[in-house]
């Protein structure tokens, strides 16, 4: 009986509180951390909950953020290109802004679920079989966001046959979606040359 209690409350995420001055206390440990020790307990897979200790608001998400704030002002640490981060900025207030957070879920969990396998290629052969897969991936990303635009672009008509507008808006969404394209292409034409270059007897 006590064996499984002890299981339950491990598998419950640990509270960290915020507080006024904004120290982060963890309850688990009852010791004060930072965002560096809340990004490393997310890399060993410790599942936390945030608290704003005067209002008890879940305060997750904004933390979150905080901390890929923290990592991608690290040097050498950057994740997010540009144009993804001009693109999602474009989604927030969009029609489409509802759809975008599971799109992204299901992307990330693909390619988590993907990674194990590029780590194995890229240390078998760190050479053409890691460039070749990396190409293979990028190709089949690029159809699921092709897929996916084509899926949300009956959306944007549809929305634009309210008025002259409507469709000004329309045009506009079908813009934003049409500049992602290109520039998904241009990132294909980037693999492309790079595992071409790379393959034996390529151009140097």
């Amino acid at each position: 009986m006590s064996e499984s209690t002890t299981t339950t409350k491990a598998a419950e995420p640990v509270e960290i509180k915020k507080y006024a001055n904004r120290r982060l206390y963890n309850t688990g440990t009852s010791a004060y951390v930072t965002l560096e020790d809340l990004a490393a307990m997310v890399k060993n897979g410790e599942d936390f909950v945030v608290h704003d200790a005067k209002s008890g608001e879940d305060i997750t998400r904004s933390v979150l953020t905080q901390i890929i704030f923290e990592q991608e002002n690290k040097q050498g640490q950057n994740l997010l290109p540009i144009t993804f981060l001009r693109q999602l900025i474009r989604f927030y207030g969009d029609s489409m802004q509802m759809l975008v957070p599971r799109y992204l879920e299901v992307s990330i969990d693909s390619f988590t679920r993907e990674q194990e396998k590029f780590r194995q290629q890229m240390a078998q052969a760190f050479g053409v079989g890691a460039f070749t897969s990396l190409e293979e991936q990028a190709r089949r990303n690029m159809e699921i966001f092709e897929r996916a635009f084509a899926m949300f672009a009956p959306f944007a008509r549809r929305e634009g046959s309210g008025g002259v507008g409507d469709l000004d808006r329309s045009s506009a969404k079908s813009g934003d979606i049409d500049d992602l394209k290109r520039q998904l292409e241009e990132m294909q034409k980037k693999v492309d040359r790079l595992t071409e270059k790379d393959k034996p007897g390529g151009q140097g």
